[in-house]
């Protein structure tokens, strides 16, 4: 059965990154008789440009009708000066609440090559391999025109949410942790906020339906501490929005690029929009010397989480950590004595290795 995938290249490097997905998720599904269809759509600044608008109908009808989005970057300083309604960013905002993208999954894991780049030192952050799963569509970034007030003297924002809100996200954190060791840690304030003494009293009451996870709880100001102190600890992350905002551009700098961080943003039936954390980069669009790697690690999630293909998902991500073993990098990454090549050469890099005969054997073992 065919899997329809929308491509959203948006703006800057995004055409050149999508086309490294659209690569290697050709490579995958020739090694194991998928097949992939593609529809590519505009959205962001070149839809601006092309459209009017940063989200056009075609765009959305598309994505409604699709398995799954893979998404480039949005944006540019070209349409900075722009007003709100037309900054390419309204694109991707409207696209997630169109689709009822509630789960936000953000990957980040510790490759050997790179620990050198990481702000934190190499034995704190060698071996880290967490993923923070992030409720997107509700709490106090979502507030109604009557919950935020603002007189010029005092303001209100409002966090709310409703009990099937957090189940919903806690239900998908847990069926995460399933899938990597089984370990969750649930970020709250429960010892301030009404909305965080639900949130641990639904978290407590989903445990019994996953016994082989072990669930710990903490508070938010802890755990922003020890993602610094010892990130090894942590295994799946479950929070709200705002907490899970900051938390998740926290952990991000772990790793010590941008350019290794994939995500993802699903709905309840598994549908979901797959795009790297890193921007549009438009100083070195075209140049070919993107970093492909975050964007072909997002291809990795769409296999894992919206068509269930995890053995494939692992090959890509052993293909990405074998080509970094071997020292090849894209200019951004700096690996030492590393041998510095494009964005092509990298793509064809990982598609060599997912075609390879060892590669091939190892995931065979899987099925074994």
């Amino acid at each position: 059965m065919s899997k329809k995938i929308v491509l959203l290249p948006g703006d800057g490097i995004g055409n050149e990154v999508i086309q490294a997905a659209k690569d290697v998720l050709t490579a995958v599904a020739e090694e194991f008789n998928h097949t992939f269809s593609y529809q590519t759509e505009e959205i962001g600044g070149s839809a601006v440009d092309n459209h009017g608008t940063p989200l056009p109908k075609q765009t959305v009808d598309a994505c409604k009708e699709a398995d799954a989005i893979l998404l480039g970057a949005v944006g540019g300083p070209k349409w900075d000066s722009y007003p709100s309604h037309l900054r390419p960013e309204k694109g991707l905002l409207g696209i997630r609440k169109t689709l009822g993208l509630f789960a936000n999954l953000r990957p980040v894991k510790g490759f050997k090559h790179l620990l050198h780049a990481s702000p934190l030192k190499e034995d704190v952050v060698n071996g880290s391999d967490l993923l923070i799963v992030r409720e997107l569509t509700g709490g106090i970034y979502f507030g109604t025109p009557s919950e935020r007030q603002n007189d010029g003297q005092s303001v209100v924002d409002t966090l709310a949410y409703s009990k099937e809100e957090i189940e919903r996200i806690v239900d998908k954190a847990f069926q995460c942790a399933q899938l990597r060791r089984k370990h969750l840690t649930s970020v709250d304030k429960a010892n301030v906020l009404e909305s965080s003494k639900l949130w641990r009293e639904v978290v407590e009451e989903k445990k019994a339906s996953y016994p082989d996870v072990a669930v710990e709880h903490l508070l938010v100001d802890a755990a922003a501490m020890k993602l610094i102190t010892n990130p090894n600890q942590f295994d799946v992350i479950v929070t709200e929005n705002m907490f899970g905002d900051i938390l998740s551009d926290e952990a991000s700098v772990l790793t010590g690029s941008l350019g290794m961080l994939p995500s993802a943003s699903l709905r309840e039936d598994g549908v979901g929009l797959y795009e790297p954390v890193h921007g549009s980069a438009p100083d070195i669009a075209g140049h070919g010397v993107a970093n492909p790697l975050a964007m072909i690690l997002s291809t990795a999630l769409m296999l894992r989480h919206t068509f269930h293909l995890e053995h494939e998902a692992q090959l890509i991500e052993s293909a990405v950590k074998e080509v970094l073993d071997q020292g090849y990098h894209t200019p951004d990454l700096q690996l030492a004595n590393g041998k510095k090549i494009g964005t092509e050469a990298m793509t064809e890099k990982i598609v060599e290795f997912i075609k390879s005969e060892s590669a091939s054997k190892s995931i065979m073992s899987c099925y074994a």
